[in-house]
C-alpha cells in the first residue's frame, strides 16, 4: 500500500490504524472489530456492552488488571447437517479478543457482568480513593 508522506508528519499513527483494519479485514471479513463494543463513564463507575449474538455465556471470559479490562471468548460455528456445504457465510466464527484501556483503576471487587439476549453488559467500579472529590472552599 501506497501512503502519501504527507500523511506521516500530519498523523504519525495513520499506518498503525490502517494496519489495525487491514487485521480486522482480513480475520473477520469485515472492517468491524468484534465483538462490537460501546463504553461510557462517570465519576464512579464505567459500563461496557457487547454485542455477542450466537455466544454461549460459558465461552466467554472477562478478565481485568488495574485500568485494563480484556474480553475473550469463541463463537462456534454451527454444525452442518451431513452432507450439507455452506453457500454464504458471512459471520465469523472463532476465537476473539478486545481489550479496553479505561480511564481509571478498576477494583475488582466493583466488577458486575450480565449477559441477555445476546448482549454482554459489564459494570466497572472505580476505587473510592480514586473518584474525584469536590473540595469545599472554607471563607477567610
Amino acid at each position: 500500500m501506497f501512503y502519501p508522506s504527507t500523511l506521516y508528519r500530519a498523523d504519525p499513527f495513520v499506518v498503525l490504524r490502517r494496519l489495525a483494519a487491514d487485521l480486522d479485514n482480513e480475520v473477520f471479513g469485515t472492517g468491524a472489530a468484534f465483538p462490537a463494543l460501546n463504553v461510557w463513564q462517570n465519576d464512579e463507575a464505567a459500563a461496557i456492552t457487547a454485542e455477542l449474538p450466537g455466544v454461549e455465556p460459558g465461552d466467554i471470559d472477562i478478565q481485568v488488571k488495574e485500568n485494563v479490562l480484556t474480553l475473550s471468548g469463541e463463537r462456534k460455528a454451527p454444525a452442518l447437517p451431513e452432507g450439507a456445504t455452506w453457500h454464504r457465510q458471512e459471520r465469523a466464527f472463532g476465537r476473539f479478543t478486545r481489550a479496553i484501556r479505561l480511564p481509571f483503576r478498576v477494583d475488582p471487587e466493583k466488577v458486575e457482568a450480565r449477559f441477555a439476549d445476546g448482549v454482554l453488559r459489564i459494570a466497572v467500579g472505580r476505587p473510592d480513593e480514586d473518584r474525584p472529590r469536590r473540595i469545599e472552599i472554607k471563607a477567610a
